[in-house]
């Protein structure tokens, strides 16, 4: 019991180390189908479900606690802009609502703050070879993220291939990025982030896959800062299912049929349940995203 009461006054009364964790990032499989003048409105949503449990140590009367990733719910609201065949863009915000990273008693460290803006990320995708029947299609994707919160400085750069196959009703994607800190926390720090999916094609309306999401927590001896806590890998597995729906759409007034084209709309609504392959991962984490394009 004294020793408890202990551990508990220190946290109160020391500051905590606060270090970058993995870089985890939104749920999603980039593709390399790109329609010129296409505008669509994405939302991308995600869950978690019994995180590990947090550690820390008392070093010299600093607590410093694990630098893993805990985030329990996430939603991203993005635009993206199709303007040629071979480039699209995107810019998006985000919500989280995740652990305290500097936690002031061993309560609130196993506690989360509320749901609030995170994140800014602008995103750049170029197709350098179309997917066809049997033909690899490769792109190269970046992305810079930077915090939305005055008080945190962090900002990120994402890139790396994008690749994508398919056969007959079968599709094989995987992203792979790097992921690197170039202010904040631990800058110059590198993470190993990937995407992969097989999925099948039903019909026009219904697909089912099985997706896989993880990242390899600090590349070699990158950044400034390394925990005796150690690196935090996550990686997660599992099954969803896409809904599309394709509809044709005419402008209420305006529409002249001898000079305009008649536009195209669809709506794809997917869910998914993933889970945690080790230790360091929430045990499940559920998934939803919901895509307009016009």
């Amino acid at each position: 019991m004294f020793s408890r009461l202990l551990t508990v006054s220190f946290l109160i009364v020391s500051p905590a180390i606060v270090l970058a964790g993995p870089s985890i990032g939104q749920f999603e499989i980039k593709e390399l189908e790109i329609e010129v003048g296409a505008i669509e409105l994405q939302s991308q949503n995600a869950y978690s479900f019994n995180h590990p449990n947090r550690t820390f140590i008392n070093d010299n009367g600093d607590v410093e606690f694990d630098e893993n990733e805990y985030v329990k719910q996430r939603h991203a609201l993005e635009i993206e802009i199709s303007p040629t065949h071979f480039m699209r863009t995107r810019v998006g915000i985000e919500f989280e609502k995740e652990r305290f990273d500097d936690p002031e008693t061993l309560a609130e460290a196993t506690s989360y703050d509320r749901l609030k803006l995170s994140e800014i990320a602008f995103e750049t995708i170029v197709v350098l070879q179309a997917p066809t029947e049997k033909q690899l299609g490769i792109g190269l994707l970046a992305e810079f993220e930077l915090a939305a919160q005055a008080e945190d400085d962090s900002k990120s750069i994402t890139f790396g291939p994008i690749l994508q196959y398919h056969i007959n009703n079968w599709q094989l994607s995987s992203n792979l990025y790097g992921v690197y800190n170039i202010d904040g926390e631990d800058q110059g720090k590198w993470d190993f982030s990937y995407a992969s999916r097989i999925l099948y094609q039903q019909n026009p309306q219904w697909s089912v896959a099985i997706e896989a999401y993880g990242t390899i927590d600090r590349l070699g001896n990158s950044g400034e800062i390394r925990s005796p806590l150690g690196d935090h890998d996550q990686h997660r597995l599992g099954p969803i299912i896409y809904y599309a729906i394709n509809t044709d759409w005419q402008p209420k007034s305006g529409f002249n049929p001898a000079t305009d084209e008649e536009q195209e709309s669809s709506l794809s609504i997917g869910i998914g349940w993933f889970f945690g392959l080790n230790d360091n991962t929430p045990e499940h984490t559920l998934k939803w995203s919901i895509e307009y394009e016009f």
